[in-house]
């Protein structure tokens, strides 16, 4: 036999045995067993091969992931002020991360089973970008909604009377997995501690719907500030909440209130959509008005009334079949993503 030919037949045998055995676990015992047997150049070979084979696999797929990186990077957007809505929230953006994109793939394909979909699969790992500007950097402004890149809907509820409905509200909203954020009359809040705890306890968002229910525009700003503190204080001395938002009541207010507001740490909320609930309309009809009416970002204002007892849970389930996530005011308006933020 040509010597040439039986070396390379030698080293394509040793090589199937290399691999054979790699796969039982014995891959690094047999090269370690080559070495000291004579055979070093043979293990060399062989396992650079396998190394060369591995390397360009991970160059491929690292390629691939920042290919795909600059299909679904998104770019951050800022908050702004609107000459109608005002102060409009930004949505944070996002990019993928190559690195952890990379080790999560490695590690979910080394799980899947041969032959499946997840062998070739590229798990997504991505990281969020916050915008240049805030809802903070723009001053005392008014909020009339969240940003209409994020697909949430807000349920205000505003409280001042109707003790009798809040409890089936809030058996609605827990039966549909759904916090919602409560506006509460300090002087409200003041005869009904308990209930207010009620609604803390089920996991509730509350927040500072001023005390005595007056038209914030009309007041001296010694009044209006007194208004806001007295309620700002009650919250957090009767439920430890730390004050964000205020409402005024019956969406009563002028630039002196948002910036009486904005001096004790209070952003100015009002409402995208009125149920106009206090009327008591029909609740097919409040239910027919949110399908219409709600967008991403809406802040949708109700009150506990018969009539939002009766049209919560439809509210609740036209708002979903819209595709937006009802929600906290703090939710909606907060910048991060909805999305998974792992892909």
């Amino acid at each position: 036999m040509n010597p040439k030919r039986g070396k390379a037949i030698a080293v394509v045998a040793g090589a199937g045995a290399i691999l054979l055995l790699g796969q039982a676990g014995g891959l690094r015992d047999y090269i370690q067993e080559s070495w000291y047997q004579g055979g070093q150049p043979q293990a060399e070979a062989v396992f650079a091969m396998q190394a060369d084979d591995e390397s360009g696999q991970e160059a491929n797929l690292r390629k691939e992931i920042e290919a795909e990186a600059l299909k679904l990077n998104e770019q951050p957007i800022d908050a702004v002020v609107d000459r109608v809505w005002k102060a409009v929230p930004g949505y944070n953006g996002r990019e993928v991360d190559a690195q952890a994109t990379y080790l999560r793939t490695v590690e979910k394909r080394k799980l899947a089973e041969p032959g499946s979909a997840e062998v070739s699969k590229i798990y997504y790992v991505y990281r969020e970008i916050k915008p240049k500007i805030s809802l903070e950097d723009l001053g005392p402004q008014p909020i009339y909604k969240g940003n209409p890149h994020k697909k949430m809907a807000a349920l205000m509820i505003n409280v001042a009377w109707g003790n009798e409905y809040i409890k089936p509200m809030l058996d609605t909203l827990d039966q549909e997995g759904v916090k919602a954020t409560f506006f509460l009359d300090g002087s409200w809040l003041k005869k009904n501690p308990e209930m207010a705890k009620e609604i803390q306890a089920r996991g509730h968002e509350i927040e500072n719907h001023a005390y005595s229910h007056p038209n914030m525009s009309q007041l001296s700003k010694e009044r209006a500030t007194l208004e806001i503190v007295k309620t700002k204080q009650l919250l957090k001395d009767t439920l430890g909440v730390n004050n964000t938002w205020f409402a005024p009541p019956s969406g009563d207010f002028n630039q002196r209130t948002v910036e009486i507001a904005a001096a004790q740490g209070l952003k100015t909320v009002l409402w995208t959509v009125d149920t106009v609930d206090w009327k008591n309309p029909d609740p097919a009809s409040v239910i027919a008005k949110i399908s219409r009416k709600a967008e991403a970002g809406s802040l949708i204002l109700m009150h506990p009334t018969a009539s939002s007892k009766a049209s919560l849970k439809g509210i609740i389930q036209a708002l979903k079949a819209k595709g937006l996530k009802p929600g906290t005011v703090a939710e909606t308006l907060s910048s991060d993503r909805l999305d998974d933020p792992e892909g």
